[in-house]
């Protein structure tokens, strides 16, 4: 009988902390693993630390006056801690930001020639570009129109196309699923997990909408206050009595979007 065999870490975060302006301490000694092909979230609240966390993994907390005081991040074994943002990219590792930020000026085709990595040839890239409209059919019938005209739904798909084209190893998404129906949010998630299913591509998705990330991931983080206070499988978060209570609405029968307050305090800030 074969024994199960833990997925070695493509990336590893190691008690990292991070200050602003060299005053502000944003996130306060976070480990984060995440095992080669598989998806995983980092939970929480508004300014709980999500964000930071992903920037100090891709090296833009430069550009925000921000460091990491201590700790250090590994990708595939290398030791990126203080490595620019652009080598890191050049390694595989890719960061789709909060906001979907297309090139509105530009046709979702245009936007993802942009995004190809230097050195490409025309043919590799018409090959990536046809599979990225294969998984979003909605941008492939769009594909000559200006991207400013797509919907909110198709310009994150488009975004998350552009960061497909560069061939990751490592994807990251911040908020993919904010400012969007429920039905866009199930098709795009969906989307997400056939690729991380087919590709193998590892990807860390940093969500507030933690009953849908909780669908679709292997494992979770729950970061409150710049510090990971659970860690743990899918399934375990969504059976943990005060993550049903503060992240998924209390049990069956809720409305997820009218949630908006705390019946009682979070017992990891007790």
């Amino acid at each position: 009988m074969q024994e199960n065999v833990e997925a070695p870490a493509i990336l590893s975060m190691n008690s990292v902390e991070v200050l602003y302006d060299n005053v502000m301490l944003a996130i306060k000694g976070v480990s984060v693993q995440v095992p080669e092909g598989e998806m995983i979230a980092l939970l929480g609240s508004n300014g709980a630390g999500k964000s930071t966390t992903l920037k100090a993994i891709s090296g833009l907390l430069k550009a925000e006056r921000g460091r990491i005081s201590r700790g250090e991040i590994r990708f595939e074994g290398t030791d990126i801690t203080e490595m620019l943002a652009q080598n890191r990219v050049a390694m595989g590792i890719c960061h789709v930001i909060e906001g979907r930020r297309v090139f509105e000026h530009l046709t979702p085709d245009e936007n993802l020639t942009a995004a190809a990595p230097m050195g490409m040839s025309r043919s590799a890239l018409n090959v990536e570009k046809q599979k990225i409209y294969t998984y979003f059919p909605r941008l492939a019938e769009r594909r000559n129109s200006q991207a400013g005209y797509l919907s909110g739904g198709e310009q994150q798909m488009l975004a998350i196309g552009r960061a497909l084209v560069t061939q990751p190893r490592l994807l990251m998404l911040d908020e993919p699923s904010l400012g969007l129906a429920p039905f866009l949010v199930e098709e795009i998630f969906g989307i997400l997990q056939k690729i991380n299913h087919e590709q193998g591509l590892s990807v860390l998705l940093v969500e507030q909408n933690a009953l849908a990330a909780l669908e679709i991931v292997s494992e979770g983080y729950l970061i409150e206050n710049g510090r990971v206070v659970m860690h743990g499988t899918a399934e375990a978060l969504k059976s943990n009595s005060d993550i049903q209570e503060f992240y998924l609405g209390g049990g069956e029968g809720t409305d997820f979007h009218n949630v908006k307050h705390y019946s009682r305090r979070k017992r990891w800030l007790s």
